[in-house]
């Protein structure tokens, strides 16, 4: 468990390390099947696709989550949305079993840092709105 550094001990939160690796892993999956996925397993086009660039927004945050940045952790959560979206899009659509297979790990593998992520923060969250509701109305 890492306590996040603060200058008020109202702030002080711990967030949970294992969490934190378990959110980079995933991460590092998700990029890993995305890759395999369309430039070798079942690309669109043989070969390889352009849809291989759709990695390129999950690596931006790698870094922020491996150090566990809160902030990072935060937007990363959501961008990883999308590809929970499409992930159960492709899940459905398409024709190729290996495709549908490959959505499906990716729609699980999305789901599961998004709610690895969200609940790393989680700690951090509730410590701040208590600092806040200590603190008083600022007037």
């Amino acid at each position: 468990m890492t306590p996040i550094a603060s200058s008020r001990p109202a702030e002080a939160a711990v967030l949970n390390d294992g969490l934190r690796r378990t959110s980079a892993g995933l991460l590092i999956l998700l990029i890993l099947v995305c890759l395999a996925w369309e430039l070798a397993l079942a690309p669109v086009h043989p070969g390889g696709s352009w849809l291989v660039l759709k990695v390129v927004p999950l690596l931006l945050p790698l870094r922020g989550v491996l150090r566990g940045n809160l902030y990072t952790f935060q937007w990363a959560s959501m961008l990883s949305l999308l590809y929970v979206m499409e992930g159960a899009v492709r899940v459905v659509s398409d024709p190729s079993p290996i495709s549908r297979t490959l959505a499906g790990i990716e729609l699980a593998l999305a789901g599961a840092f998004f709610a690895a992520a969200v609940i790393y923060v989680r700690p951090a969250k509730r410590a701040a709105k208590a600092a806040a509701r200590q603190a008083g109305p600022r007037g």
